[in-house]
């Protein structure tokens, strides 16, 4: 079978180098000036629909639109000064809450140290009790708590071991031993107590007295005033066996 022959091209490439290199005709003028036209009128209208969106709006339709504006403007004037008044509220009912609370804390650790179960700091003074012969008993040491009970001592101590609340109780034995809440009191006795010093110094040292009464028996006091104090010794909790809230 023959071999056919190769397609001619080079009248093709030929009317494709006439158009691209020759002059253009009448139509492709045409053509070109509708492309520009469409262009621009393209052009224009996206400006003039970025630049003006209510252009093509009625007067009346502006006026509705100018005062919702103003009338939703209004209202979130009346919010955000709305919104403020809750904000003022309840930071005032926070304060409250919180004096509520600081208050609140406070009467615990109030009661905490009358109480016994926390420890205290403050002014107040040392006694210390010599008694050499051990006649210094229970009336004696009770009678010494009550005094500075009645001075306005807030916290009391002796021997550093035992913490003297209102349920305390004080007794010895045939031994001449002194037992407060029923631990033993080794001599000599020191009582440590907060409070006004000056007037705790006082209630020991006035006639007929603490100090007066531990002399007659043989004894010795003395009392130091101190501008801090540390009552360290804890109280056991209790529970009311009896007692109850009143309602």
């Amino acid at each position: 079978m023959a071999e056919g022959k190769a397609p001619d091209t080079s009248k093709a490439w030929a009317r494709v180098k006439h158009a691209l290199t020759g002059r253009p005709s009448r139509g492709q003028w045409v053509v070109a000036a509708l492309f520009l036209v469409l262009g621009f009128a393209a052009v224009t209208q996206v400006r003039a629909t970025n630049d003006d969106d209510f252009a093509g709006m009625r007067r009346d339709e502006l006026v509705t639109l100018l005062e919702t504006l103003d009338s939703a403007d209004e209202r979130l004037t009346q919010q955000r000064a709305e919104l403020a008044e809750t904000q003022r509220r309840l930071q005032q009912s926070s304060e409250r809450n919180q004096a509520a609370i600081d208050e609140t804390r406070r009467a615990a650790d109030t009661l905490a140290i009358l109480a016994g179960t926390a420890p205290a700091v403050g002014q107040g003074v040392v006694i210390t009790i010599e008694d050499p012969d051990e006649t210094v008993l229970a009336g004696p040491m009770l009678n010494a708590i009550e005094e500075l009970r009645d001075a306005g001592a807030e916290a009391i101590q002796v021997n550093g071991v035992v913490r003297v609340v209102a349920q305390s109780y004080v007794t010895d034995d045939a031994n001449g031993a002194v037992r407060i809440d029923g631990r033993e009191i080794k001599r000599p006795f020191v009582i440590e107590a907060i409070g006004d010093s000056h007037t705790l110094d006082q209630a020991v040292m006035f006639r007929g007295g603490l100090a007066d009464q531990v002399e007659a028996l043989g004894g010795e006091v003395d009392v130091e005033q101190v501008k801090s104090l540390e009552v360290t010794a804890l109280a056991e909790e209790r529970e009311a066996e009896y007692a109850q809230p009143a309602r």
